[in-house]
């Protein structure tokens, strides 16, 4: 049942390619009534599904290499389908107001969520491989057609980061593939294969940052800000709500999966060389070890859990300084991807199921506020930058853009009965019991977000006019001079608010999806390293 949400966008994408190239409304029409009976899937689908592995499509695709059109799904996939579900019907009503080549834009945007969900749905590496470039093609357009600042160079940047990524991906894959020997590209076959301890240590890291470039790790999270400002509301949405998702599910989906000992463990002991002869007669892999020994780290869970904590934090602080409404919310996604990563390495229950329900939240919240900022405040006002916007008084001008900013202000600091908060809480809880200190510097993240977060708050809705204002925002704007907030964006807006709200007061509606999937024997792998 799962699988008619790819085939539904796919075949929405081919009729809007049929329709005339002026009807921006029949476009617009078309979009919405595939996103609908794609969600209304995924949601049935989510909740009638078992939250075991379930496989509903497993047919040869390429026999003489073993490759299988393979769909499936456990709890973890169906929470990633239903945040996906959700974000594109939101995209679609926030861009309501479309017009420039309005059927190219929703081709590209239902052929991007089409391959959202086959990269949730996917059991086959190659598959999920040829599924995570169409959505990543399709991104590079919406930025260079429908873009704004500088969306050439943005999406140009988006797209060597991401193409530089899959490259790394594509070698690690076809390394197992060879290594194994199994003729199968089943993510299920290959995680039951024991690899050689030291294909592990150098496959992981490959396929990890891979994945992660995408997932905004630092110091490979350069593209997001910039792609984040540059693209069109609907495509920030989707960048941020689901895009970014796709590089954190490959991470654990694929390289914490097929190569648990290379994100774990040593295998030996690192040596300590005394003079430059031993490095010269030592492995590349045992002068990395000694390198990352010398610094105190252990393995490259440690690396990755460290550098998830400087986006976290580094994130939080650059956005504090920001001018411009969207560079904030750009890095805020930085810094709250990073807590993804942070809960992905702590290897317990409840830091993991904590980094599925971030990607969750995260997308939910970081669309509303992409939401705001493009749609209701700079379509109408025409500038984000804070000083600017201090003047107008939107609190006044726009109220509803006002409220459904503070709410989702409120939920983007992880204030009890959001999401966010579970979600935080429940990695900062794991990270305690796996790196103490870690957990301390992510929680100084946080403040430093609630910090950013008040400070655009004021200046963009609350505050007052300043010298450093300019002198066509000193005045106080109606409602009727800056355009009422159109139904489909107040529809979309509310459809956000009320799913971080609902899961926030009760979490366990994904938990109980989320939990189960870590017994399953995908995980095996993970289990048998001494994690999880």
């Amino acid at each position: 049942m799962l699988g008619w949400t790819i085939y539904i966008s796919f075949l929405g994408a081919a009729i809007l390619s049929l329709l005339p190239r002026d009807n921006a409304r029949a476009a617009r029409v078309v979009a919405l009534l595939t996103a609908l009976p794609g969600f209304a899937v995924a949601l049935i689908g989510t909740f009638e599904t078992s939250a075991g592995l379930n496989t509903f499509c497993d047919t040869p695709w390429v026999p003489a290499l073993g490759i299988h059109y393979h769909l499936a799904a456990d709890g973890i996939s169906l929470t990633l389908v239903l945040l996906t579900g959700i974000a594109a019907v939101a995209g679609i009503l926030f861009s309501w107001n479309i017009e420039q080549r309005a059927k190219e834009f929703f081709a590209f945007y239902l052929t991007l969520i089409g391959g959202v969900y086959g990269v949730f749905l996917s059991f086959d590496l190659f598959l999920l491989f040829v599924f995570y470039e169409l959505a990543i093609i399709p991104k590079y357009f919406l930025i260079a057609i429908w873009g704004s600042t500088r969306k050439e160079y943005g999406a140009m940047k988006l797209a060597l980061y991401s193409f530089v990524g899959s490259a790394m991906v594509l070698i690690g894959i076809i390394a197992a593939y060879v290594v194994a020997g199994a003729k199968t590209m089943s993510l299920i076959e290959l995680a039951k294969y024991p690899f050689p301890h030291d294909f592990q240590m150098w496959a992981f890291p490959l396929v990890f940052v891979g994945f992660a470039v995408l997932a905004g790790l630092w110091p490979f999270h350069t593209w997001a800000p910039t792609g984040h400002v540059a693209a069109p509301t609907a495509a920030s949405m989707l960048l941020a709500g689901v895009v970014m998702k796709l590089g954190a599910y490959g991470s654990f989906r694929v390289a914490m999966t097929l190569f648990p000992e290379g994100l774990n463990v040593w295998k030996v002991e690192p040596y300590a060389p005394r003079v430059l002869d031993s490095l010269l007669n030592h492995s590349l892999i045992a002068n990395i070890q000694w390198a990352f020994h010398l610094f105190g780290f252990g393995s490259w869970r440690d690396v990755i859990a460290v550098l998830a904590v400087i986006g976290i934090v580094y994130g939080a602080m650059v956005a504090l300084t920001q001018k411009d409404f969207k560079f904030v919310i750009g890095y805020s996604s930085v810094s709250h991807m990073g807590f993804v990563l942070l809960g992905l390495m702590t290897l317990n229950d409840i830091g993991f199921s904590g980094a599925v329900l971030q990607m969750f939240s995260h997308g939910i919240i970081a669309g509303l506020l992409f939401a705001i900022v493009g749609r209701m405040v700079y379509d109408r006002a025409h500038t984000r930058e804070l000083d600017d916007l201090e003047g107008m008084q939107l609190s006044s001008a726009l109220p509803f853009a006002a409220v459904t900013f503070v709410v989702a202000s409120v939920a983007s600091m992880g204030l009890p009965g959001f999401s966010g908060f579970v979600a935080e809480l429940q990695v900062l809880i794991g990270a305690w019991r796996s790196f103490p200190t870690m957990a301390v510097c992510a929680g100084i993240g946080i403040l430093v977000g609630v910090a950013y977060t008040l400070r655009v708050l004021q200046k963009a809705f609350f505050g007052e006019a300043t010298q450093g204002a300019s002198a066509s925002s000193r005045q106080r704007l109606s409602d009727e001079a800056l355009g009422p907030i159109s139904i489909p964006e107040r529809i979309g807006a509310v459809i956000l608010m009320a799913t971080t709200l609902v899961i926030g007061l009760y979490p366990r509606l994904l938990l109980d999806l989320i939990l189960p999937s870590l017994n399953s024997p995908l995980f095996e792998g993970l289990r048998k390293a001494g994690a999880l």
